[in-house]
């Protein structure tokens, strides 16, 4: 018997992020909003019995498949083993989500893969999914957000989420580089007198009246990953030429987004930009709320 089910993983990005403290262990505190945007993943799982647990994974992208370290295979492993389910688990993933840009796509690729096979093995009570988020938390600090998607406001390390109501969705645009910024090696060059601390009240005010400002775009990784990659200023120029009402990095790197008034201004102005950085991907999008569908902009 062979158990099919379908899924997609969202992107999200990160309409500011300040770091707060460092942990003793070295992990840096933050204080951020993500926001789960229409730009998705989709990933398909094969779960079959079988006498001894194996994963495998076709995806796109054949160096993902290969890779050791893709968190959609991590996480079928790691799911097996905290719930001692033994099973011959395919992975097909389509990956639309840019590799190592900030926007989450193997965190959201990981918490997807652990809710489908949740749902697949009927473990839907409370005690089950403590131990998935805890299980979600073992693989990365973004994972846990994956699991129920929506505007957040995160701490910690990304394990205190809370749930943000009323933002309304925002049209952007964003355009990624072509390479791959290591989180790591952005954080180890951060020093602490670029930490701005915790946002102010009035900042998620503003962001739930849509009032989206580069005064409340706050990114404190930003500037030690331009240093290193000078093309993320350059796409940010752009988005601001093209009319953006603001524009940051998301994550550590290296996409960047700009807030629009409207989907068809945005569109028009991921059209300017590729014309102007065809080195880039960039693609227009929305943000998603809890009224919005699955559906991608």
């Amino acid at each position: 018997m062979v158990t099919e089910l379908t899924g997609r993983a969202c992107a999200k990005i990160n309409l500011f992020l300040r770091v707060t403290g460092r942990r003793g262990d070295g992990y840096h505190e933050l204080d951020s909003v993500f926001l789960p945007i229409s730009l998705a993943d989709e990933i398909r799982l094969e779960i079959r019995a079988a006498d001894e647990s194996s994963v495998t994974v076709n995806c796109n992208l054949p160096e993902l498949a290969r890779s050791r370290n893709n968190l959609a295979a991590r996480a079928a492993h790691s799911f097996m083993k905290e719930f001692d389910l033994v099973a011959d688990v395919s992975i097909g993933l389509e990956k639309r989500i840019p590799v190592g840009a900030g926007l989450g796509g193997g965190s959201s690729d990981a918490a997807t893969t652990l809710c489908m096979m949740a749902a697949a093995a009927r473990l839907t009570d409370d005690e089950s999914a403590g131990r998935l988020r805890r299980l979600a938390l073992s693989l990365g600090a973004d994972v846990p957000f994956f699991l129920d998607p929506q505007p957040s406001r995160v701490t910690g390390i990304g394990e205190r989420i809370a749930a943000i109501e009323g933002v309304p969705v925002i049209p952007i645009v964003i355009a990624v580089p072509p390479f791959e910024v290591s989180t790591a090696a952005i954080f180890r060059a951060l020093e602490p007198t670029a930490w701005s601390g915790a946002a102010p009240a009035d900042h998620i005010a503003s962001i739930l009246r849509g009032d989206i400002s580069a005064d409340v775009m706050v990114n404190d990784l930003a500037a030690v990953a331009i240093a290193r990659f000078p093309e993320i200023r350059r796409l940010k120029g752009l988005l601001a030429d093209s009319g953006a009402r603001a524009a940051q990095m998301s994550g550590s790197g290296g996409a960047v987004f700009g807030v629009f008034d409207s989907l068809d201004e945005a569109a028009g102005a991921a059209i300017k930009i590729r014309k102007r950085a065809p080195f880039a991907t960039v693609l227009a999008a929305t943000t998603l709320n809890d009224e919005s569908d699955d559906e991608l902009a």
